[in-house]
């Protein structure tokens, strides 16, 4: 047994142990998660029995009514790619009908294999002491060998009439008829088998009465009858990846190391199926998108108000990046800690009102948006509350991604301790704030940024329908590489502030996507300022801030607004200002380029009229802030130019208002 757990302990599994872990304390509680020797099919015909065997009726199914219909599975159907391995209960007409080769063509028309096979393992089903009232009707009718007959009476199998085979190129939503899969209703107390927990009990206590071939689990340190065939279908219904597998007679993944595979892992059927049970629930229940719930396993009152609550959803997982998929839990299954999105929701920003945001008091919104992140972040686990934090919880979070279709790989765990997760979110959002603008509402608000934009606008590139994109490939990457700054407070990586840098340095690449991504940009050389210890800088402008870069930044602001602002309607979609023009030189060179901008802003003032006094003030209060050196030094400025530019914008904007 030591034996056994040194191996589990050394092959780090402990996010096996916590999957496992979330399955015992929830079966039952959510109908979501799936029995252990049960999976799900999409199914294309429902058939109508009564409790005597005898056929009622069949109809053919919308691929929304079939979708994820719960079947129990042995441990070689649930795993099926070639060869006959039958599923127990529900399954396909070639494995049902005993007359298919009567009505279809083809390679597999002769199905004799196929439904012996099945009637076979039915039989041992219906005859065990665990057998089912529904399992008794159907071993009954499909004994028969009717099914294709009945379906083809009640018009749900469309037939050739000149062949008198099925016809050809006729689908049920979607999938080839001759191909369908079958479900059964059975008249009594529940008739939908599918969603019968009697019968759920009944193939559990049937399956787990076979005890061969029981050696040590390495997992849980008992007897039990092991597998190496280990579920799919975990991030979607169409997913062929595993995460544990063994192919060592022909790969020879262990040899040299271990005698055979039994050596090199153990688990029990059991084991393995409440461990992938439970994660293929995890990434349901977090998943916001309607197709991606198993709204067929909901009783009719809770699948309507399932697909209403989706429907306010917006249609996107914030936890999947291409092909890699995240998951975050608790020991204690509460609310999961949000480690992705902004720190502030659009909710919270809109009812927050404060005239003072962008003024040129020296006011820094810093305490107050801190005070409203805490809330929104903390929301329910204050001392007192239902959700309160014990001295044990833990935030599990854990990354899959597939290298190949048949293979799963956990590229990232983490076991982080719940208080601790939530302050180490308080201070990321804090620390990487900027004011931003939001279109909806109209009105800057200070905000940090979700994971998937600063991917976007550090690597991204615009497209032509007006938004940042970048590679798949590289946003798992870097996804990878975020997190830890965000759940455990690391060290943000310089090379993507210096991406941001340099993309914000380059305005003439955007059409639309500039603003953003200077925000962004100015958040991260926040948050990087902070990590190196160079000092925190305020959120909004600092009016007794006198650090070079900095008023060079301020100086660009004002040069940039005051030619846009005498341009007329038609100018101002089309017309690219002097200081964008030259943004990038004045970076490299910001004396001799500043001296170039200003004397061509003197027309644009010129042409403002008394409006043109406006920006000549703003000018001259920024001009007195400098001494003579500084200004005459014409060495490259540093990022604090992007956010002298961007803070000082705010208050160009917010005093044009108030005038």
């Amino acid at each position: 047994m030591n034996r056994g757990w040194r191996r589990w302990e050394v092959m780090n599994l402990s996010w096996a142990q916590e999957l496992y872990n979330v399955y015992e304390k929830q079966c039952g509680k959510d109908l979501r998660l799936l029995p252990i020797f049960h999976s799900t099919a999409n199914a294309q015909i429902e058939v109508t029995l009564k409790q005597d065997g005898t056929f009622v009726n069949a109809r053919a199914l919308t691929k929304e009514e079939g979708l994820n219909t719960i079947i129990p599975v042995t441990e070689d159907s649930g795993a099926r790619a070639n060869g006959v391995f039958p599923m127990p209960f529900a399954d396909k007409l070639i494995y049902l009908a005993g007359d298919y080769p009567q009505f279809t063509d083809g390679k597999r028309a002769d199905n004799k294999l196929y439904y012996e096979a099945y009637l076979a393992q039915l039989q041992k089903w219906h005859e065990s002491p665990h057998t089912h009232p529904a399992v008794d009707a159907v071993y009954a009718y499909l004994s028969a060998g009717t099914l294709m007959h009945d379906l083809i009476e009640s018009r749900v199998l469309q037939m050739n009439e000149e062949t008198g085979r099925l016809a050809d190129k006729i689908s049920i939503a979607g999938i080839a008829q001759e191909d369908s899969f079958v479900r059964f209703r059975v008249y009594g107390e529940c008739p939908e088998t599918w969603l019968d927990n009697t019968m759920y009990k009944s193939f559990i206590a049937f399956n787990g009465s076979n005890t061969e071939d029981a050696v040590l689990c390495y997992a849980t340190g008992e007897i039990k009858t092991v597998t190496y065939k280990h579920p799919s279908k975990l991030r979607n219904t169409g997913d062929k990846a595993k995460l544990i597998s063994a192919n060592d007679e022909s790969g020879f993944t262990y040899r040299g190391r271990f005698a055979d595979k039994t050596e090199a892992i153990a688990v029990s059927y059991e084991f393995s199926q409440k461990m992938h049970n439970a994660l293929r629930w995890l990434i349901q229940r977090q998943s916001v998108s309607a197709n991606d719930i198993l709204v067929s396993s909901a009783s009719p009152e809770e699948r309507k108000e399932i697909k209403q609550k989706e429907a306010e959803k917006p249609r996107s997982n914030p936890f999947q990046f291409d092909s890699l998929q995240l998951i975050v839990w608790t020991s204690a299954l509460q609310d999961e800690p949000d480690c992705f999105s902004a720190g502030l929701s659009d909710e919270d920003l809109a009812d927050w009102d404060d005239p003072d945001f962008g003024s040129e008091t020296g006011y820094d919104p810093g305490l107050d948006y801190q005070n409203r992140l805490r809330k929104h972040i903390y929301r329910g686990h204050e001392p007192g509350s239902k959700l309160q934090i014990d001295a044990g919880d833990k935030v599990m979070l854990m990354g899959v991604d597939a290298a190949t279709t048949g293979r799963l790989s956990v590229v990232i765990y983490e076991e982080l301790e719940h208080s601790s997760l939530l302050k180490n979110l308080v201070n990321w959002h804090t620390e990487t704030a900027v004011m931003r603008y939001f279109p909806k509402i109209e009105l800057n608000r200070p905000n940090s940024f979700s994971v998937r934009d600063i991917i976007h606008r550090a690597y991204g590139i615009e497209t032509d329908k007006g938004y940042l994109e970048c590679k798949p490939e590289l946003m798992k990457e870097t996804v990878l590489r975020l997190l830890p700054c965000i759940t455990q407070g690391q060290h943000l990586p310089a090379d993507i502030v210096q991406n941001l840098v340099r993309k914000a340095s380059n305005p003439l690449a955007y059409n639309k996507c500039f603003r953003t991504v200077l925000e962004t940009a100015c958040g991260m050389i926040r948050k990087f300022n902070i990590d190196r210890k160079k000092g925190v800088i305020a959120m909004a402008f600092d009016p007794n801030e006198k650090e070079r870069s900095y008023l060079f930044g301020c100086l660009l602001a004002i040069a940039d607004a005051a030619e846009y602002a005498s341009y007329d309607d038609d100018d101002k979609g089309k017309r690219v200002t002097n200081a964008k023009r030259y943004w990038s030189m004045f970076a490299k060179r910001p004396s001799s380029t500043w001296a170039v901008i200003e004397k061509q802003i003197r027309v644009y003032i010129t042409k403002l009229g008394k409006k043109g006094i406006f920006y000549d003030k703003l000018l001259n209060d920024v001009m007195e802030k400098f001494n003579m050196k500084d200004f005459a030094d014409n060495t490259p400025l540093s990022p604090a130019y992007l956010l002298g530019y961007h803070q000082f914008n705010a208050v160009i904007y917010k005093k044009k208002e108030e005038e």
